[in-house]
Formats: C-alpha cells, sequence, structure tokens
C-alpha cells in the first residue's frame, strides 16, 4: 500500500507518493556509494550518506566504511547496535571484518540518538585502540565520524586521529 503525502498548496491539494520519493532518494544515496566510488572525493557526500543511513536511528550503532588501497568504497557495514547510550565495540570483530574485506583503510562512524556529536571518553578511547589494532595489520584508520541528527563531528578534522 503506498503512503500518500498531502502538501496544502493555497486552496489546492498535492498529493505526492512519499514512498516513491524515498525510493528515488534510496537509489540515488545506492549509486553514489555502490562498491568501487571514490568516498572520499567528497566528504560532504560521506557524512550526507552516513546521516541519512544512521541519523534517526533511536539507538546507537558502529559500523565502517570500507576501502580500498584507491579509497574506493567496498562496502559499508553496521558492525554493532546498542542502547540510546552506547554500543560496545570489539576490535576483534572489527578487525576480521576489515581482513574478510581485503580493506586497506577504514572510515569508523557511529551516532549519537541524543542529538550531541561531541565524542565522549571512551569514543576516543575505542577509536586509538581500533587505530592501534588496525595499524598491525597495515590498515589505515582515515577518519571515525560521528552523526549526531544534523550535527556531526571527525576526529580527522578536528586534530584527534
Amino acid at each position: 500500500m503506498a503512503h500518500t503525502l498531502l502538501i496544502r498548496d493555497g486552496d489546492q491539494l498535492r498529493a505526492a507518493s512519499a514512498r516513491e520519493v524515498l525510493d528515488r532518494a534510496a537509489a540515488l544515496l545506492a549509486q553514489r556509494f555502490r562498491p568501487g566510488t571514490a568516498v572520499l572525493e567528497n566528504p560532504k557526500r560521506t557524512r550526507q550518506y552516513l546521516r541519512h543511513q544512521i541519523a534517526t536511528l533511536p539507538y546507537e550503532v558502529f559500523g565502517l566504511l570500507l576501502l580500498d588501497t584507491r579509497h574506493r568504497l567496498i562496502r559499508s557495514e553496521i558492525l554493532f547496535r546498542g542502547t540510546i547510550a552506547g554500543a560496545s565495540v570489539h576490535p576483534r570483530e572489527v578487525a576480521r571484518v576489515v581482513l574478510e574485506s581485503n580493506a586497506a583503510a577504514v572510515i569508523l562512524f557511529h551516532n549519537h540518538p541524543s542529538g550531541v556529536a561531541e565524542p565522549s571518553q571512551a569514543d576516543e578511547l575505542i577509536t586509538r585502540r581500533l587505530r592501534e589494532a588496525l595499524a598491525l595489520l597495515d590498515v589505515r584508520v582515515l577518519d571515525h565520524l560521528i552523526i549526531a541528527g544534523a550535527q556531526e563531528y571527525s576526529f580527522a578534522e578536528t586534530g584527534l586521529l
């Protein structure tokens, strides 16, 4: 059953299929972020993609953008799901996924359902631990992005990475 969005424009009512609009947006994002695309050509697009995927979730998730040697997307994967206040991240599981994907670099990402993008001490600690663990595997951590509604935080841009 199609959902219909009614928009009042003066005395006229226009109907647009909300499902169609969402499907078109999802198809556009899927095309831009299909395997082999250069994610890092435009960090703004990467953030838009992540915002679309995780910004409105009512629980915290942690994931990876897995990249090849030319920083093209191999795949995006959410690895851990938590509660409204946190998610447990296990470096061993992150390393397993990175090795299975044959990734040369990663962008870590997670959301803050609270709407506050500032990293916690736990966020900073897991970023350091993952960077050190993945360095032993010759895999670079390029960034850790926190998405919190319309706000975002980049560890690389703020010098924490």
